[in-house]
């Protein structure tokens, strides 16, 4: 079990928070355009960045277990609205950089893996989210 994530106003801003995961402290924030400060990445840039991190992590586990020539990574994400069957969705796009002397196998295998990190396997399923109220 990782540690709790423990999020909180801070005073410093209109929608400024100082979000909490074990011994690391980071601020989230809203944009300008939306009336925040903009001192902090906004919620879904870490819900993004969680994404991308643990395609990378995944990614490169997987290759170091396979012993294979994989000297770097880079994910990069986008948000986007898209409508389906008439109804607003939220669509985020990756890009997989992929550096080394790899073959085209070892590439499309690689493709295949990130689409089994944690964190992805986690949004494109239906999630339970459990919601309460501390007094």
């Amino acid at each position: 079990m990782s540690d709790l994530v423990i999020v909180a106003e801070n005073g410093q801003g209109r929608y400024q928070q100082e979000v909490r995961v074990g011994q690391h402290r980071l601020l989230a924030d809203e944009p300008v355009s939306v009336g925040g400060g903009d001192a902090g990445p906004a919620p879904f840039d870490f819900l993004m960045a969680g994404l991308g991190a643990c395609t990378s992590m995944t990614l490169r586990m997987y290759a170091e277990r396979k012993e294979l020539p994989l000297t770097g990574i880079k994910v990069t994400l986008s948000h986007e609205k898209i409508e389906v069957d008439g109804k607003p969705r939220d669509q985020i796009k990756r890009e997989i950089t992929l550096e080394g002397e790899l073959s085209d196998t070892q590439r499309q295998r690689l493709l295949e893996i990130a689409g089994k990190c944690p964190v992805h396997r986690a949004l494109s399923q239906s999630l339970h989210l459990e919601l309460s109220l501390v007094e």
